[in-house]
Protein backbone atom coordinates (compact mmCIF):
# COMPACT_ATOMS: atom_id res chain seq x y z
CA UNK A 1 0.00 0.00 0.00
CA UNK A 2 1.46 3.18 -0.49
CA UNK A 3 1.09 5.59 1.55
CA UNK A 4 2.57 9.64 1.85
CA UNK A 5 4.16 10.60 5.10
CA UNK A 6 5.81 13.89 6.72
CA UNK A 7 8.15 12.25 9.05
CA UNK A 8 10.97 14.11 10.32
CA UNK A 9 14.50 13.31 8.34
CA UNK A 10 16.64 13.44 11.82
CA UNK A 11 14.52 10.92 13.23
CA UNK A 12 13.97 8.60 10.49
CA UNK A 13 17.81 8.85 10.10
CA UNK A 14 18.70 8.36 13.46
CA UNK A 15 16.46 5.35 13.12
CA UNK A 16 17.58 3.86 10.12
CA UNK A 17 21.02 3.97 11.51
CA UNK A 18 20.24 2.40 15.27
CA UNK A 19 18.12 -0.22 13.29
CA UNK A 20 21.19 -0.80 10.43
CA UNK A 21 17.85 -0.76 7.81
CA UNK A 22 19.08 0.28 4.20
CA UNK A 23 15.34 1.66 3.11
CA UNK A 24 12.81 4.28 4.90
CA UNK A 25 10.24 1.52 4.21
CA UNK A 26 12.02 -1.36 5.95
CA UNK A 27 12.61 0.88 9.11
CA UNK A 28 8.88 1.92 9.23
CA UNK A 29 8.07 -1.80 8.80
CA UNK A 30 10.49 -2.92 11.26
CA UNK A 31 8.77 0.07 13.58
CA UNK A 32 5.43 -0.81 13.29
CA UNK A 33 6.32 -4.28 13.91
CA UNK A 34 7.99 -3.38 17.17
CA UNK A 35 4.84 -1.68 18.36
CA UNK A 36 2.74 -4.51 17.79
CA UNK A 37 4.75 -7.23 19.64
CA UNK A 38 5.31 -4.95 22.50
CA UNK A 39 1.54 -4.01 22.37
CA UNK A 40 1.35 -8.10 22.61
CA UNK A 41 3.55 -8.29 25.69
CA UNK A 42 1.65 -5.81 27.70
CA UNK A 43 -1.36 -7.77 26.85
CA UNK A 44 0.33 -10.88 27.88
CA UNK A 45 1.48 -8.74 31.45
CA UNK A 46 -1.80 -8.31 32.40
CA UNK A 47 -2.52 -11.97 32.90
CA UNK A 48 0.54 -12.25 35.10
CA UNK A 49 -0.80 -14.13 38.63
CA UNK A 50 -4.26 -14.36 36.72
CA UNK A 51 -3.77 -17.78 35.65
CA UNK A 52 -3.31 -20.80 37.60
CA UNK A 53 -2.02 -23.35 36.04
CA UNK A 54 -1.08 -26.04 38.84
CA UNK A 55 1.97 -27.12 37.03
CA UNK A 56 4.55 -29.67 39.28
CA UNK A 57 7.77 -28.76 37.12
CA UNK A 58 9.60 -31.80 38.89
CA UNK A 59 7.15 -34.28 37.89
CA UNK A 60 6.92 -32.43 33.90
CA UNK A 61 10.72 -32.67 34.22
CA UNK A 62 10.62 -36.11 35.46
CA UNK A 63 12.56 -35.70 38.68
CA UNK A 64 9.29 -36.33 40.80
CA UNK A 65 7.85 -38.83 42.51
CA UNK A 66 5.80 -39.87 40.24
CA UNK A 67 6.39 -42.20 37.83
CA UNK A 68 4.67 -42.33 34.17
CA UNK A 69 3.87 -45.62 32.89
CA UNK A 70 2.43 -46.09 29.08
Amino acid sequence: MRTTLDLPADLLSKAMEVSNTKTKTKVIILALEELVRKSAIADLKNFKGAVDLEIDLDILRDRGHASISG
